[in-house]
């Protein structure tokens, strides 16, 4: 479940090209940059609602809105009819389709986004990649670096393997759901159609249309008054 058709119809982004020559997903993670340099177009056909920075290697496309407060650093390369919401914070290297949802106060870099895919409050997604119509609830964290030294690793036919990547959040596949305040980490891959639940602290791989719980009790006890 690690090539590119596996996870991602190839046919909900424009930016298809970027997988060209990949075994593995996550290796157009390293191609996200090039692929940017050489095809940006930088232009804003937005709309902007109030006050936004956007650097000048930026490409926006028609329909999409802009909220105040939105900082876009760029490179970047952002679709048509996509809500930027406040205070989102686009940094380096960052591709998102058309229909997309940037939302309050959530970050992005070198990731790439399929169209209809949703980040919508407080997320964080670094060297990442969503598929068509994932989606990640309030507070969703893809942690992208090990807290040890070394490459990222994943679990291929039961033996660890090396990316070669230091810097690696997940791979999302299309209509993944990810619930609020989960925290990915690093190598994380879910398959198609995959759920991760509220609070669940999720590694590795879940495969399609599986879903990962949380299960953990939950303890009721006695309304008391204080101090007795």
């Amino acid at each position: 479940m690690f090539t590119p058709a596996d996870l991602f119809d190839l046919t909900k982004t424009e930016h298809a090209a970027i997988f060209d020559g990949c075994q593995y997903a996550w290796e157009a993670l390293k191609k996200i940059e090039g692929y940017i340099a050489a095809n940006l177009k930088p232009g804003l056909h937005n709309q902007c609602e109030g006050a936004a920075f956007i650097g000048k290697n930026v490409s926006i496309g028609e329909g999409t809105v802009v909220e105040d407060g939105v900082m876009i650093k760029g490179p970047a390369i952002i679709g048509r009819n996509c809500s930027i919401r406040h205070n989102a914070y686009i940094r380096e290297n960052v591709i998102i389709g058309d229909n997309c949802v940037i939302g309050n106060a959530s970050e992005l870099k070198n990731a790439l986004v399929f169209n209809n895919a949703q980040i919508p409050h407080f997320n964080y997604v670094g060297d990442s990649i969503l598929g068509y119509k994932a989606h990640i609830g309030a507070g969703v964290k893809i942690s992208n670096v090990k807290l040890m030294p070394g490459n990222i690793e994943v679990e291929l036919d039961g033996v660890p393997f090396d990316t070669g990547l230091r810097k690696f959040g997940a791979l999302l596949g299309d209509y993944a759901e990810v619930g609020c305040n989960a925290v990915l980490n690093p190598g994380t891959i879910l398959g198609r159609g995959a759920i991760v639940y509220p609070n669940v602290f999720w590694r590795g791989i879940l495969p399609a249309n599986m879903i990962a719980k949380n299960k953990a009790e939950i303890e009721i006890v006695v309304k008391r008054p204080r101090g007795v």
